[in-house]
């Protein structure tokens, strides 16, 4: 049996008695709303009691609003609110859609989504279960996160990444976000406003945190193949730190050389400069073997590596890792015992339980093959158009697609949302550099009839848009 909390505050320097306005209040907290059917009302002696009132105010006020259909006396079943036909809580209006924004369900190509299947795995459920059951805990979960995951993470990595890493190494962080966060508040121990390189187009997330954390951004352009080494001679003054994405750069999809990265490693070393490596989907590849990480190459380098469960579980869960070194190492743990976790304890638990039991390592496999199975159905709707460029399909969940100069992306993807679909433009990865005309299209959340409905409804607009020179298409 629900019982409500009430809403009631008797006036004591009002001449109507108490009966009278807690009878008001009932009634107009009733037509509000805010309070309705079937809930139950505290006891009379309850309520008195509450009120610092005698009981027989209580039991006059239920009285009256019973015998105006209000409430309904059960006995010892208590006291109920009524189902009225004539009283209805008040209409709640709906937010108002933006304009551009279809009534229709939206298929959503966006990256940086992966399937949401995890959270039907039975091995997630048990997870969650066992972590329920451990023993309460009263305390705040280690700064650096529980031994159990960050065992749990240094397990993952061996296998998943080849890496050796010891699990005092580890840092448990609520995402790449808070460990860029983490990151600039602990150089700025050294520096009030440490610079940090970043790819040029790359992950306008990664800028707007570190700008926002208190880090000048700087940018470098990337090609094909990512950042070259020999750009990194020509910046004066040195950086404090470089992130980079060497595996799968994002967004275009370029792998680093591992002659560049020992190459960015040696200046790296000799500067003293901060690597940040982010591997954010290296779990994923559907073509070539991938390289090993950066942080694994032989090197006096100084590198943090950066990785979440975002893409092989899901954003949703908020929970990443640091695995950190050296010097810079020691100061971002002090940073972050001085900062607290950001990670409750049940979450580590859990996770750690996942992995622990290879329910993570069974998901990856599923997620893989599924991954590769709808990069194939985009390859066969997009790969025999001329006109249109793919790239950054080797691994991950996302392809980067190439418009002709003859559509552009950003009237695009308004038409395509009109259409119910909804894609993002490539322009805004980039920073300072003229951005390349195309789109960014995600394939992990969406069901394999979704991603060719979508892709179809993509090409549709394509090949109805008028040249800019007003001829028919041909």
């Amino acid at each position: 049996m629900a019982v409500v909390e009430l809403p009631i505050t008797l006036d004591r320097d009002s001449p109507a008695p108490f009966a009278v306005q807690l009878a008001a209040q009932l009634r107009q907290a009733i037509l509000e709303g805010t309070v309705r059917a079937p809930h139950h009302l505290p006891s009379s002696r309850r309520l008195a009691a509450d009120l610092g009132v005698s009981r027989g105010v209580v039991v006059r006020a239920y009285e009256q609003l019973a015998g105006e259909g209000y409430l309904e006396g059960h006995g010892a079943g208590g006291t109920r609110i009524a189902v009225r036909a004539d009283v209805r809580a008040p209409a709640r209006s709906d937010p108002a859609r933006p304009r551009d924004e279809p009534s229709r369900p939206i298929i959503d190509l966006t990256p940086g989504r992966p399937s949401d299947t995890p959270f039907a795995d039975r091995s997630w459920r048990t997870a969650w279960r066992e972590a329920l059951a451990e023993p309460g805990h009263v305390d705040l979960p280690p700064a650096l996160g529980t031994s159990r995951m960050r065992a749990a993470v240094a397990a993952h990595l061996a296998t998943a990444r080849g890496l050796n890493v010891d699990a005092e190494d580890v840092i448990v962080t609520a995402g790449t976000s808070d460990a860029l966060q983490l990151i600039v508040t602990a150089l700025r121990s050294r520096s009030p406003t440490p610079r940090v390189l970043v790819e040029d187009p790359g992950y306008p997330t990664a800028r707007r945190v570190l700008t926002a954390a208190g880090a000048r951004i700087e940018t470098l352009p990337v090609g094909p193949d990512g950042l070259r080494a020999v750009q990194l001679t020509t910046v004066d003054p040195v950086p404090d730190a470089v992130l980079i994405t060497p595996s799968h750069q994002y967004p275009l999809g370029g792998r680093m050389p591992v002659q560049e990265r020992l190459a960015l490693l040696d200046w790296a070393a000799e500067h003293r400069v901060l690597v940040l490596e982010d591997d954010y989907d290296s779990e994923f590849r559907h073509r070539r073997m991938p390289l090993p990480a950066t942080a694994s190459l032989p090197s006096q380098a100084e590198v943090a590596l950066l990785g979440s469960f975002s893409k092989t579980l899901s954003p949703w869960l908020r929970c990443g890792y640091l695995v950190v070194r050296g010097t810079s190492g020691d100061l971002l743990k002090e940073t972050r015992a001085r900062l607290d976790s950001p990670v409750c304890g049940v979450l580590q638990s859990a996770l750690a339980h996942y992995i622990d039991d290879g329910g993570l390592a069974r998901h990856t496999a599923r997620a893989r093959r599924a991954y590769a199975h709808r990069r194939t159905l985009l390859l066969d709707r997009l790969a025999n158009r001329p006109e249109l460029g793919l790239a950054a399909l080797e691994g991950g969940l996302h392809a980067v697609v190439r418009l002709p100069a003859s559509v552009h992306a950003e009237d695009l993807a308004a038409r395509a949302l009109t259409r119910g679909v909804r894609v993002a433009p490539l322009a805004p990865y980039y920073a300072h550099r003229p951005p390349q005309n195309g789109l960014v299209i995600g394939y992990g959340a969406p069901s394999d009839l979704q991603l060719t409905r979508g892709l179809d409804i993509l090409l549709q607009l394509i090949d109805t848009t008028d040249p800019p020179d007003g001829k028919d298409r041909t």
